[in-house]
């Protein structure tokens, strides 16, 4: 590999460094708790459960309906990294405004998470689709593996830092845990900015300096052949096979990032202990994603995917009988141990099944079907919770079993991403395994 190949791969991986705080301290960890103790001050923990998960929910919906158009329209301007600025700075000053969101403002603090959202995965349509540009095929469960590997050690360090911001305001010279907070979501937001220019510097634009349409004209073209683009996808069975699969097992992996700690919340554990679980999944994710893209390449990437599921259908039995918090962390260590596995992987197994000069418009459904089940799973977990809550609740309830419904009916919400899980791994076996990278020959006759 030349120096231009691994600034390339360096600066493509950087990228998940850069957006990885917003999905730490942001999506998992600071937002569900001041959402909760904050914006939605003295709410029903269910109803503000519910709350979140809308948010979460109509993000999703935003970005489903428009990933498959930008990703077409990203092929046909050559206009991908530009796009990727855009949607990644749309999520950067969404981001930073919520510094300005004061006290019971919930529906303002929503509005502008979503907005976020919005950005993050917009900008993720993009990213994921220059990763065939920068890895040839037989590096790319590596150099996947690579990005989600950065993705936790730097959305880990920032969140060490906002961590103590927050629990040490005074080392600072910030006023209380709750202007440390809001100041977080600012250094989520230079951090992202910042350091997306080194992705934008070093990584080139595939299909740079062929004739093609402008940006906005290649929207409209894309909008135009978005039936022709399901008729492609279509044709090629293994991949709209493997994004069902996907959309279930993905749906899993997302619902528990997004929710875990607005769930632990729930059941009464105090927030500084949900931080530190955070912190763990963050640093023993940073050696098994690249630990586990090894396994992949061993194992083949399929295999090692089946293995993250069945681990997370035992951690979501396990969370629905958690009653400490040494059980939380205990979680938190094996959920680190195979998230960022599963999604590299999951990644760089969908690039082995789509057509080499389309990436972008394919990755574009990819990304859609995650976001479609971003929508499905936080809206499981919300409607089943307050579903529970209501068959559960006795007449004129006293303060003690009001809690106890609460906890119960949040267990009941956590324990239906089973469903999802199951239907992932069921879906997946049955995707017809690719030719190894090097063609029939490397590993006669499996997949050939």
């Amino acid at each position: 590999m030349t120096y231009s190949d691994r600034k390339s791969v360096w600066g493509w991986a950087l990228y998940d460094w850069a957006n990885s705080a917003f999905a730490t301290t942001v999506m998992a960890g600071f937002f569900p708790v001041f959402f909760k103790q904050y914006w939605s001050a003295g709410a029903d923990v269910n109803l503000s459960t519910a709350q979140l998960a809308l948010g979460n929910s109509l993000a999703g919906i935003a970005m489903a309906l428009l990933a498959p158009v930008l990703g077409a329209a990203a092929d046909r301007s050559a206009a991908t990294r530009r796009l990727l600025l855009l949607f990644a700075y749309l999520g950067v000053l969404a981001t930073a405004a919520l510094y300005w969101v004061e006290r019971g403002c919930w529906q303002w603090a929503i509005v502008l998470y979503a907005l976020g959202v919005v950005g993050f995965s917009g900008a993720n349509v993009f990213y994921d689709a220059l990763l065939p540009s920068v890895a040839p095929p037989e590096r790319l469960d590596a150099v996947s593996s690579l990005g989600y590997a950065l993705g936790y050690l730097g959305g880990g360090l920032l969140f060490l830092v906002n961590v103590l911001m927050a629990t040490r305001p005074e080392w600072f010279g910030i006023a209380d845990g709750a202007a440390a907070v809001r100041l977080a979501f600012v250094s989520v937001a230079l951090w992202w900015g910042g350091f997306t220019l080194f992705t934008l510097a070093w990584v080139p634009e595939p299909g740079a300096g062929q004739a093609r349409p402008g940006v906005f004209r290649a929207v409209a073209d894309g909008l135009r052949e978005l039936r022709g683009t399901v008729a492609r996808l279509r044709s090629y069975r293994p991949a709209v096979v493997f994004l069902a699969a996907y959309w279930c097992y993905i749906d899993g992996v997302d619902t528990i990032i997004r929710m875990a700690v607005d769930y632990g919340l729930s059941l009464g554990f105090p927030a500084s202990d949900l931080i530190v679980a955070l912190l763990i999944v963050q640093f023993v994710g940073f050696p098994a994603a690249i630990a586990f893209g090894r396994m992949g390449q061993r194992l083949g990437p399929r295999r090692a995917i089946f293995i993250g599921i069945a681990v997370y259908m035992g951690v979501t039995v396990w969370g629905t009988a958690m009653s400490s918090r040494v059980e939380f962390y205990g979680m938190a260590v094996v959920i680190g141990l195979v998230q960022g596995g599963v999604q590299a992987l999951s990644r760089s197994y969908y690039a082995r099944l789509i057509p080499a000069d389309k990436p972008a418009e394919f990755f574009g459904f990819y990304n859609m079907l995650g976001k479609f089940a971003a929508v499905v799973g936080p809206a499981l977990v919300g409607a089943v919770g307050l579903a529970a809550r209501a068959l559960l609740m006795p007449e004129a309830p006293t303060a003690d079993e009001l809690a106890l419904v609460g906890r119960t009916a949040a267990r009941w919400g956590i324990a239906s991403i089973l469903i999802l899980f199951a239907a992932g791994a069921v879906l997946l076996g049955r995707v017809t395994e690719p030719p190894p990278p090097g063609g029939c020959a490397a590993a006669p006759p499996r997949g050939c």
